[in-house]
Parts: C-alpha cells; sequence; structure tokens
C-alpha cells in the first residue's frame, strides 16, 4: 500500500504536470517542506487534514426534498454565481448536489491554520417554531503545529455551529482550555492509510461540531475528501460519499468572488432571498442570512467577525492555552 506521503508526492507530481506548480516550487514536498504559498502544497495540506464528515439527513416536510435538502455542494451547483436562485433550484433534476467542500490554509512559521466549508442551499426547517433562509455555510478552524513532520500535528479546532463557536482538541493535546471552554473531543478515522478528523453537522439548520458532538440519527450521508473526485448520494442514507476539495483562494473563487454582489449582499454575507417558497407555510424566512469564513462570528466570544479566517492566530491564542510558541507573524494570509 501506497503511503499518505506517497500519495501526496503522485498528487504533487500530478499537478506538476497540469500547470499548477512550476518552476522553483517544483521540488519534493517533504524534502522542500511545505508552503501555503504554493497552491499544490495547500492541497496536499488539505486533503490530509480533511476532515471525515458526517451528515444528518431530513426527509420529512416539503422544504426537505426528500433529504437533499441536507447535501452539502457548491454554492455555483447550479452553474451560474446569482445566490438568490440557489433555494429555488436545489432539487431540480438540472442540477445535482455533487458534494463539494471548500478549504482555505493560512500560514505561520510554526502553524497551519486550516478552515473548512460546507455549503447547502437551504438552511431549513419543518417547524413553524423556527425560520429558515437561502444558502447555508458552516465549517471548522483546524489549528496544526508545523513540528518537522511533513503535515505537522493537528492540536485543536473551533467550529462554526450557526452564529456559535465550539472548540475541541484531539486526545493527548497539549493545548487547554483558555478564555473559551474547551467543548469536547476530537475524534479521528483512519482514511487512504491516515487518521482524519471526524466532524459531523446537523439536519436541517446544518449547525457543526466535532462528531459526536453531532451524529447520525436515521438517515445520513458520510462524505470522504478528495481532490477530484465530486459524487452525488444515490439517496439519503448513502454512507460512502466523495466530496472534492475546493480552494477558496483559487483564482477565481470564493475570495475573488467576495465583491460579487449577485453572490454577496454584503462583505462575507452571502445574498438570500425569499423566492422559491422559502418561509412558506407559515414558516418565517430571512434573508441574506448564510456568511463565508470572513463573515462567521460568535459575537459572545472575543474574537470579532470573520477572525476565524482572517486571524486565526488570534482566535486559537483566546480560546486555548498554547505551551508551544506561536508567531503571530503570517508568512500566508490573503484574508489579509
Amino acid at each position: 500500500m501506497i503511503g499518505f506521503d506517497g500519495i501526496a508526492r503522485t498528487m504533487r507530481i500530478s499537478l506538476i504536470a497540469s500547470g499548477l506548480l512550476a518552476g522553483a516550487f517544483a521540488t519534493d514536498a517533504a524534502a522542500a517542506g511545505l508552503s501555503a504559498q504554493s497552491a499544490a502544497d495547500r492541497a496536499a495540506l488539505a486533503l490530509r487534514w480533511a476532515p471525515v464528515h458526517y451528515q444528518d439527513v431530513d426527509q420529512t416536510g416539503s422544504h426537505a426534498l426528500g433529504g437533499a435538502a441536507d447535501y452539502v455542494t457548491r454554492y455555483d451547483f447550479d452553474g451560474d454565481l446569482d445566490g438568490r436562485n440557489n433555494w429555488d433550484r436545489a432539487g431540480q433534476a438540472a442540477y445535482p448536489l455533487a458534494a463539494h467542500g471548500y478549504y482555505s490554509v493560512v500560514e505561520t512559521s510554526t502553524h497551519w491554520f486550516i478552515t473548512y466549508l460546507f455549503f447547502h442551499p437551504r438552511d431549513w426547517t419543518d417547524s413553524f417554531f423556527d425560520t429558515e433562509h437561502e444558502n447555508d455555510a458552516e465549517g471548522v478552524l483546524f489549528a496544526i503545529a508545523r513540528d518537522g513532520s511533513t503535515y505537522g500535528t493537528l492540536k485543536a479546532a473551533v467550529t462554526v455551529a450557526h452564529t456559535d463557536f465550539f472548540s475541541f482538541v484531539p486526545a493527548g493535546s497539549n493545548w487547554t482550555a483558555g478564555a473559551e471552554n474547551v467543548d469536547g473531543s476530537l475524534s479521528f478515522l483512519t482514511y487512504q492509510g491516515a487518521p482524519h478528523p471526524v466532524t459531523a453537522q446537523e439536519a436541517k439548520g446544518h449547525g457543526l461540531k466535532a462528531w459526536p458532538a453531532y451524529n447520525i440519527n436515521g438517515d445520513g450521508v458520510i462524505y470522504y475528501p478528495s481532490l477530484t473526485i465530486a459524487e452525488v448520494p444515490s439517496n439519503a442514507d448513502d454512507r460512502d460519499v466523495k466530496y472534492r476539495l475546493i480552494d477558496i483562494f483559487e483564482p477565481g473563487g470564493m475570495w475573488d468572488q467576495r465583491n460579487n454582489s449577485w453572490l454577496f449582499a454584503g462583505y462575507g454575507s452571502f445574498a438570500g432571498d425569499k423566492t422559491g417558497g422559502c418561509g412558506s407555510g407559515a414558516i418565517g424566512c430571512n434573508t441574506n442570512s448564510a456568511n463565508a469564513p470572513w463573515g462567521w462570528d460568535d459575537s459572545n466570544d472575543g474574537p470579532g467577525r470573520g477572525m476565524l479566517a482572517s486571524d486565526p492566530v488570534g482566535v486559537v491564542t483566546n480560546y486555548f492555552r498554547i505551551p508551544e510558541g506561536v508567531s503571530a507573524s503570517y508568512t500566508y494570509n490573503p484574508y489579509r
């Protein structure tokens, strides 16, 4: 069996051949050390630490789309950058919900900070006592110490569940509670020869935590990361679906579209309206309510809006007591 380092080197060669990496960057990752300034190295880091992702699914109610309203996909799954028609087009056969997940890598000399985002066209409900909205984007930040190994060591996670953040550490991590309590343990599952963190999202509202703080209850989809494959779940209880990773910083990607008024209603806020039945049946519908990483905020905590993406050092040094040195100088951070 090829080890994960071997897979990464093979992938790196493929990226070189496809033109994503050239010139001075065309060196062996393990020998030269990974750098977030290289798109290929960002992809290798993102694949190495990408979560195995549990998605709970609810099939009840007209807004559930038979469970498909809980599938993760691209924000442009329908082929355009109009955020205001995503609710309407979700579930239509012409626009299959192929699985994708977004990532960004931010770097200092001591740590990598990888943010993952999972997108849903609908934040929905079947309860009159709740509200729903078009588009939903929640995720997780992983803090990884650059300890001399190729991919470093994952030290902690901060997840986004609606307007609250939750912190988790792996068993044996030397990071402990700081200004915020540690909410639980980060579990791992071996996939393609390497341990991957396990995350989970609830059905309907799609809050995200480390598994098993959220879990699949009945029907659900288990997503596994890939750099090339994006599968559509075969049904609402498909336990083996590949999701394709997309770099938030890729040319023309999510970050480059941040000022596109069709996709974003404001800085870091996805555009969303009330068309297509959002809020029908006496259920409330909010507009422009989903956020990109540079718009994520827990207003009850110290770090400000968007800092989970733009200043992860500030977030983790607030949330945790960290015994090792943490550089506050970013060597790669397009969010700033």
